[in-house]
């Protein structure tokens, strides 16, 4: 996978998430940054992840999907997302606070979660 983000910016954002940042361009930066960096560590397209209106990506292997909606999807908002890739947050709390969405048999990133993105 190409990145679209340059590492060093995305390292920074999410970092400067971590310091406070809450403006617009920083959490479009770092929730883009740990997509992409999800879809490098899990490759595969059998669950896509939404995290409107930043982004989505499709990861961790398994069957191909290819039109229409995806059997399995995990969306949530940016904070929740970054607190879930960076392991501020996790899985199981996410799911239980209802901050995350999972529909589908895969759909479930307990085991891929937080990211290594330092």
């Amino acid at each position: 996978m190409r990145r679209r983000i340059d590492a060093d910016a995305g390292r920074a954002a999410v970092r400067a998430w971590q310091g406070g940042a809450d403006d617009r361009q920083t959490l479009a930066t770092a929730v883009r940054f740990l997509l992409e960096q999800l879809a490098t560590d899990h490759e595969g397209n059998s669950v896509e992840v939404r995290v409107p209106p930043f982004g989505a990506t499709q990861a961790i292997p398994g069957p191909r999907h290819t039109r229409g909606t995806p059997p399995n999807v995990v969306e949530t908002d940016a904070v929740t997302w970054l607190a879930l890739a960076t392991g501020a947050l996790g899985w199981d709390a996410a799911l239980a606070d209802a901050r995350v969405s999972a529909s589908g048999t895969r759909a479930e990133l307990r085991g891929v979660l937080p990211l290594r993105w330092a």
